[in-house]
C-alpha cells in the first residue's frame, strides 16, 4: 500500500491531538481524539494535493509501505 507519513501529537495549548504530514508543508489538522485527528488529516492532505495540482506545484513522492 502507498502512504504518506502522519505524525500525531498531543497539544496542551490546543487541548487537542495535532496531526501533520511532514512531506506537505503546512498540512496540519486537529481532533479531540487520535482517530478524529487522523480522519481530519486525511481530508486536509487530499485537499492539499488537489490545491498543489491546481497550482502546478509538485507533490512529494509517496512512501511504499506494506501492512
Amino acid at each position: 500500500m502507498v502512504k504518506y507519513d502522519v505524525f500525531i501529537t498531543w497539544s496542551e495549548e490546543d487541548n487537542a491531538y495535532i496531526a501533520s504530514v511532514p512531506e506537505f508543508a503546512g498540512c496540519i489538522a486537529d481532533g479531540q481524539t487520535r482517530e478524529e485527528a487522523l480522519q481530519n488529516i486525511e481530508i486536509v492532505a487530499q485537499e492539499w494535493m488537489e490545491a498543489a495540482e491546481a497550482h502546478g506545484r509538485a507533490i512529494p513522492k509517496r512512501h511504499n509501505r506494506s501492512e
